[in-house]
C-alpha cells in the first residue's frame, strides 16, 4: 500500500488542461474595460484649506444655537461644580460646619 500525497495549494504542473488564476500565458480576453484617471485629476486635497473655511464658517455658524447652547449649561455647571468642591474642601466651609469628615 502506497501512502496519499500530501495536498498542496500550489501553483499546479504543466501538465494542467485548465490555466491558473492571472496566468499571463493566456490569449487577452475581449469585453474587459480598464479605466484610469489622469494623475493631474488626482489631487484630492486641492483648495482643502481654503474651502473648509469659507464652507466650514457657513455650516457652523448655522448649527450655532444647537451646539453653543448645551456647551454653556455644561460649562456652567462644571464651573460651578468646581467652585462648590473647592468651597467644600477649604478651611471657611470646615468653620461653617459644611465639611464634616
Amino acid at each position: 500500500m502506497r501512502p496519499t500525497e500530501i495536498r498542496r495549494g500550489d501553483m499546479p504542473g504543466p501538465k494542467v488542461y485548465g490555466v491558473w488564476w492571472g496566468d499571463k500565458g493566456v490569449l487577452k480576453q475581449k469585453g474587459i474595460v480598464t479605466y484610469s484617471m489622469s494623475p493631474f485629476k488626482q489631487r484630492a486635497t486641492h483648495h482643502l484649506i481654503r474651502n473648509y473655511i469659507l464652507n466650514g464658517y457657513r455650516r457652523l455658524s448655522g448649527q450655532f444655537v444647537y451646539w453653543s447652547i448645551p456647551f454653556a449649561i455644561g460649562y456652567g455647571t462644571y464651573a460651578w461644580a468646581k467652585s462648590y468642591d473647592a468651597w467644600q474642601n477649604s478651611k471657611a466651609a470646615h468653620a461653617h460646619g459644611h465639611g464634616e469628615h
